[in-house]
């Protein structure tokens, strides 16, 4: 995103609003990568320092777990940090609780109680899995909290509850320090962040809905469609937004019905384009008013003005659509054509409306809520309701067997050698398999983890051996360890290397001997780092082994469990439109970041999820509209055809790629030829829109409607 984008159409004919969005454009200077991750480290380093000190003023026996929370709760923004240590806090307690039960009841059972310590880590990572949202954290970290204080107490149960106080008050020092620090030093803001992101989607919308009016049928246009539903940024950032220190922060339900907004934009101009492109394949091509039209409608799109000014002019592109519709609207009977003109011209004014209330949600999220709504966004923002997401249970319950195995195996082989640092492998294993759990490739995130982690270690010799001897106090400490700490956290900023970082520091960290006194045992560091690394190479392949599902399989689960909300909307299931489609763009979500950066895969299944969201909408419009017809023919014809779709996409595999079968093409015809010559233009012109919609959905390429099949 650059300036211009960010100043385009950010004024208002209002002087109190012109006032306050000036300033806000103002604030929004994109800073370079470079600078956020060398602040982000700056920031983080200190508060590392902040709480190893407080921790060793205060006496506590093991500090580094202080610096290990310090750099596991960092974000780059100040919301982000803030409601992690919320969740983190709240995990930690819920996992000391579970600890203090846990461990008592099975004071002389080490086995029992290893394994009882890794069950709980394998229900936590499948609640958290099912939840799929940040608040998900709260269930991560009860599971190896519950790991690092009860692990230590195998052998030495009678302490669990001392441990498990220190515990809490040594991660809660790294909770507080880390929050105080990003919250109050230059802080990034949630809000700000949150607002370059939707001014960047809206650009992006309005600029995909501007193209598809060139009724182009462009492949770029649907791939940038495509990547605009399936990112989930925004939803990610807003449910932060309850911890941020902005000024002035969004409302949520604003936030949401802008996310609908959106999702119900990408398929809509999709279908507009569409039916541009059909129209002028047809003998007699686009009327010239209709022409003319949507050239008012393309300038309305490049239009930087805003504010009663563009509310205007939409108002009378919405009513020309609808007097050109009534010029031949009028008909007695009409033909494909006219079904593909009032299409056209209905989704049309609903492109424009839709955009009109998008802009009104943008100018005021953007401006804290300053200026107000109109009617139409008031109202979708009085119905804004919580996200619907895909819950994969299988999944789910995989990658929790798998983080449990790992430590049962890690445990059995601690237990049976009596290995000295068999408790930290233990933890260390609970932590990574936590950490990685909602991963798309957890296996491979865990392989990334372990080869930072070797770092991490190999840089931890150096400085427990030669730099450490050295240092006679807590500013020199400081001062020998900022190069790598500083290198480490500048990379954890940066998401492809995030999760190496994380490794290196957490073996660094873990291993060079952070306590109150210098401590130098090799024997102990090579036991301790020999096995740690071990542990985390055991895991990985115990991982992988209850993930390799492959990548096929597991984009047709995604796919088939759309298409069976396809086949529900189609029966008169899924009432609530506005959840279906998140829960169906949560799916393009996941497939998108299962697919990499590219968003091609070849796995992939040879399926549009547009295209099928789009299906779904008219499919759950139709049995709505047939639900208020009396008895009789029509009816009858779209029951046919729902009932037709229904079976299909409950039979359809997505390895397999089959099309919609040549009956329900036959249905929707039948349809269409009852409706086509219903005397009631109202009745008419609904069942005509819907039905010509649901053909060009399914069947883009079948020839031109010419009446019912024999």
């Amino acid at each position: 995103m650059n300036a211009e984008i960010l100043n385009k159409g950010t004024t208002h004919p209002d002087p109190g609003i012109r006032s306050y969005r000036v300033r806000w454009v103002g604030q929004v200077r994109m800073t370079s990568p470079d600078a956020e991750a060398a602040l982000f480290s700056l920031k983080s380093f200190a508060a590392a320092a902040i709480a190893y000190y407080t921790a060793l003023r205060i006496g506590f026996s093991q500090p580094v777990w202080a610096i290990t929370t310090v750099f596991i709760v960092s974000q780059p923004l100040a919301g982000q940090v803030l409601s992690k240590a919320f969740f983190r806090m709240l995990g930690t307690v819920l996992g000391a609780s579970a600890a203090v039960i846990l461990v008592p009841a099975f004071v002389n059972e080490p086995v029992a109680l290893s394994f009882v310590l890794a069950l709980w880590l394998g229900l936590c990572v499948y609640v958290s899995l099912v939840d799929h949202t940040p608040r998900s954290y709260v269930f991560l970290l009860a599971g190896y909290t519950a790991g690092i204080i009860g692990f230590p107490s195998v052998l030495t149960p009678g302490d669990i509850f001392n441990t498990a106080v220190l515990r809490v008050q040594e991660i809660g020092i790294g909770i507080i320090t880390a929050a105080l620090v990003h919250g109050a030093i230059f802080p990034r803001t949630v809000t700000k962040r949150l607002q370059q992101q939707i001014v960047a989607t809206v650009s992006g919308i309005e600029q995909a809905s501007r193209r598809a009016l060139a009724g182009s049928r462009d492949a770029t246009l649907d791939a940038e469609r495509r990547r605009l539903a399936s990112s989930n940024i925004i939803e990610q950032l807003a449910y932060h937004l309850a911890f941020d220190t902005a000024r002035l922060v969004p409302q949520t339900r604003a936030i949401r019905a802008l996310q609908d907004q959106v999702s119900w934009l990408l398929p809509l101009s999709g279908s507009v384009e569409d039916r541009i492109a059909e129209c002028r394949a047809q003998a007699g091509g686009l009327p010239s008013e209709v022409a003319a039209l949507i050239r008012r409608v393309e300038s309305w799109f490049a239009e930087s003005i805003s504010g009663p000014a563009r509310d205007q002019t939409a108002q009378e592109l919405v009513a020309e659509a609808e007097r050109i519709e009534e010029t031949f609207g009028a008909q007695v009977r009409w033909g494909w054509r006219d079904a593909l003109l009032a299409s056209l011209l209905a989704r049309l004014a609903e492109l424009v409306l839709a955009h009109r209330v998008l802009r009104d949600l943008q100018d005021n999220i953007l401006s804290g809520g300053v200026r107000g709504l109109s009617l139409e966004a008031a109202r979708l923002v009085g119905s804004a309701c919580g996200r619907s997401l895909h819950r994969d249970h299988e999944l789910a319950m995989r990658s929790a067997l798998g983080a449990a195995v790992s430590i049962c195996a890690v445990c059995a082989f601690w237990i049976a050698t009596a290995w000295p640092s068999g408790a930290g492998a233990a933890l260390l294993v609970g932590i990574a398999c936590a950490l990685f759990a909602s991963s798309p490739q957890p296996g491979a995130g865990i392989r990334r983890f372990y080869a930072g982690f070797a770092i991490g270690v190999a840089v931890a010799a150096l400085y427990g051996f030669v730099v450490f001897p050295r240092v006679t106090d807590f500013v020199m400490l400081a001062g020998v360890i900022a190069p790598f700490l500083l290198l480490a956290g500048s990379l954890l900023a940066r998401p492809s290397l995030a999760q190496s970082a994380l490794g290196a520091l957490l073996g660094f960290i873990n291993t060079v001997g952070f306590a109150s006194t210098y401590q130098s045992s090799f024997q102990n560091f090579i036991n301790g780092a020999i096995g740690a690394i071990a542990a985390l190479g055991a895991g990985v392949i115990i991982v992988d082994m209850f993930q390799a599902i492959g990548a096929e399989p597991a984009f047709a689960r995604l796919f088939r469990a759309g298409f069976r909300d396809i086949a529900e909307r189609a029966v008169g299931g899924a009432h609530d439109t506005r959840r279906w489609i998140n829960r169906m763009l949560d799916r393009m979500a996941l497939i998108a970041t299962r697919s990499g950066p590219s968003g091609a895969h070849p796995a992939l299944p040879p399926y549009d999820a547009l295209v099928g969201l789009r299906v779904g909408y008219l499919a759950g419009e139709l049995r709505g509209f047939s639900s208020s017809l009396s008895e009789g023919g029509e009816r009858d014809a779209i029951d046919e055809v729902l009932k037709g779709l229904s079976a299909h996409y409950r039979s359809i595999e997505p390895a397999r790629g089959a099309p919609v079968g040549e009956a329900v093409l036959h249905a929707i015809d039948r349809a269409m030829a009852a409706f086509l010559v219903d005397s009631r233009p109202e009745r008419r012109r609904r069942g005509a829109i819907l039905l010509t919609g649901l053909r060009r959905s399914l069947f883009p390429s079948a020839e031109a409607f010419t009446g019912a099949p024999a």
